[in-house]
């Protein structure tokens, strides 16, 4: 089964619990429109390597479409198709003015210089340049992007069409990007944490925390979580994970990664794999990563008592069944990480205006979004007696499919 129809698993029990028509199921599950391109690039070699691109546009019934550019090896068409119609869920959920789309080069970042990626940014947007617009599609970061690539989208498009600063959203704050968005999605996982406490009367200090993951969210995760008091027990990144029952120290683990370029030889903490460090007993456990990394052979592993997704689509259907009948509490993905959308509304309402918000309150905003979508969730989960994450899903679908009968598709 590959990760669009996983994806579409959850849309149908939505579906099921609303009780659509059959042709309504089938408008809101097809992307609205798929493209595919060649990117030609020439490498620093001077050789010419060609790479395959993708804009895959879900839904755009409640607003303009809206989501990330990946950059990773697995980034294909059903990788970005699946990534499509979560953000049409998710914006949805949280009730933000936008529909879903995703984009996609398969390519490995990490071994490319920034001329290569820069000259693959621009010839990409050279071959979706006629699908994205401002009122149209805006793109954004997403996992191998980030603020200095969205630099060359806003560079590239605009050499087209002009001074569009809101074509693209996760840009440096110097060229029209709002503050507060590098940290957006581990902050607005943070800010569910909060609504958890307020619910439970939990006690931060007594709480253990593990982050897999330690990228751009990952990271913000487990700073943030560390500000609040939390104990972080164990970090990962691709090389593996490091451990302490007495509580990592985040802010000079940061400080080492920076230098190091990742934690593998950190001290004071014990070595792990990436598998161990998922399999730790733990009160949160915070898969920050790539999708699939809990699947059918380790759901039964797994030993936390809740897990919040600040990754896109981590825990597969198989696995999300194996962890409920255990009693585990998921948050899910389109709940979890939307941070980082809603601040991208954040940044692209600035740039409507030609106006700039203080930090104090893209925060405040953020918060109050991201609280009000985990209580509408909350809500359904209580009186349907179903799971945070078919909750989630009933939320988002019935709104899009509400803007659609309004809008007179159907």
């Amino acid at each position: 089964m590959n990760t669009s129809d996983s994806v579409n698993q959850y849309f149908d029990f939505a579906a099921n619990h609303l009780d659509l028509e059959e042709g309504l199921r089938d408008i809101l599950k097809r992307p609205w429109r798929e493209l595919q391109i060649a990117i030609p690039v020439r490498m620093d070699d001077d050789s010419v390597k060609v790479f395959n691109g993708y804009r895959i546009q879900h839904n755009a019934t409640r607003g303009p479409y809206k989501g990330g550019v990946r950059y990773h090896p697995d980034a294909d068409q059903y990788e970005v198709r699946a990534l499509a119609s979560l953000m049409t869920w998710k914006t949805s959920l949280v009730n933000i003015p936008f529909g879903g789309a995703k984009g996609g080069v398969q390519c490995d970042p990490n071994l490319l210089s920034i001329n290569e990626l820069n000259r693959i940014t621009r010839r990409y947007i050279l071959g979706i340049e006629h699908l994205i617009g401002v009122n149209r599609d805006i793109p954004a970061p997403d996992l191998g992007t980030n603020s200095q690539t969205m630099a060359w989208v806003m560079d590239a498009y605009g050499q087209v069409n002009g001074y569009t600063p809101g074509i693209v959203t996760g840009k440096p704050v110097e060229l029209g990007g709002s503050v507060g968005r590098d940290s957006a999605t581990g902050r607005g996982v943070m800010n569910i944490v909060e609504a958890l406490i307020e619910e439970r009367n939990w006690t931060p200090r007594n709480m253990e925390i593990v982050v897999q993951g330690f990228g751009n969210v990952g990271s913000w995760v487990a700073r943030i979580a560390y500000d609040m008091g939390f104990k972080i027990i164990a970090v990962s990144d691709v090389t593996g994970g490091i451990y302490s029952k007495s509580g990592l120290n985040i802010p000079e683990i940061i400080e080492y990664i920076k230098k190091n370029k990742s934690i593998k030889e950190y001290s004071n903490s014990e070595y792990l794999s990436n598998q161990d460090v998922l399999e730790l007993d733990c009160d949160l456990l915070i898969p920050s990563a790539i999708n699939n990394v809990i699947n059918k052979s380790n759901a039964s592993n797994i030993k936390a008592d809740i897990i919040l997704e600040a990754a896109n689509h981590p825990i597969t259907p198989d696995a999300d069944q194996i962890l409920n009948d255990k009693g585990l509490t998921i948050l899910p993905d389109i709940l979890c990480n939307a941070g980082g959308v809603i601040v991208s509304y954040f940044e692209w309402t600035q740039n409507l205006y030609q106006r700039h918000w203080p930090e104090e309150t893209v925060f405040t905003e953020l918060s109050q979004v991201m609280k009000s979508a985990y209580r509408d969730v909350k809500t359904l989960v209580d009186s349907n007696k179903i799971t945070f994450r078919q909750a989630a899903f009933v939320i988002g679908v019935e709104r899009v499919v509400n803007a659609t009968k309004l809008r007179g598709y159907v």
